[in-house]
């Protein structure tokens, strides 16, 4: 069994599955019952029936919220990668590494990690761990959105709400590999979308 938190900020819920200070899930909705529904749909294990208040949960569920308001990137949290297939977790691990500010591709996802861009984007919509893997930051080559699982107008505002106003593209080593972010993107995103 996992414990699990949840906490109500403005209109938003947030909660975390986690197991001592391992996370399994967060979950992120307008309703409590949707907020839930997304942390025991991806997690094979069974919650608590009684939420557990932890220190590390309200630090979970803070910085869910700060990255949600775009004011604060992820802490290095540990994710429950032992139920996640070794593709899928390099893919996340890979999407852990883009910064605030930056958005990347499904395609540059897939060269920096291996693969092919679809298979970047099932596990984005799979992504148990969002927003602490941002997944709101892969983005179509041709930097239209792409999809979202909780709306394109949600994924929008996250990108609208984390411009930095970085001059300069960033570039990350992996495995041998590059991961390029291309600089301030969200701005073209939003002209390409309205």
């Amino acid at each position: 069994m996992l414990d699990f938190y949840t906490e109500k900020a403005g209109q938003i819920w947030y909660g975390v599955a986690f197991k001592g200070e391992v996370i399994y899930a967060t979950s992120f909705a307008r309703s409590e019952k949707e907020m839930l529904r997304g942390l025991r749909g991806c997690s094979s294990v069974p919650l608590q029936e009684n939420p557990r208040r932890t220190e590390f949960a309200e630090h979970v569920i803070e910085t869910i919220k700060n990255i949600y308001e775009g004011t604060k990137t992820a802490d290095r949290f540990v994710f429950a990668s032992d139920h996640v297939p070794k593709y899928t977790w390099k893919i996340l691990e890979t999407v852990r590494k883009v910064p605030v500010g930056y958005v990347t591709s499904y395609g540059e996802v897939a060269k920096a990690a291996g693969g092919g861009p679809r298979a970047v984007g099932q596990i984005m919509a799979r992504n148990r761990f969002a927003p602490l893997c941002p997944c709101h930051r892969v983005v179509r080559s041709d930097l239209s959105l792409g999809g979202y699982g909780g709306g394109l107008d949600l994924k929008l505002a996250f990108l609208k709400r984390e411009m930095r106003g970085y001059t300069s593209e960033k570039e990350i080593p992996i495995d041998g590999r590059k991961l390029n972010w291309p600089l301030e993107k969200p701005r073209r995103i939003n002209v390409n979308f309205f």
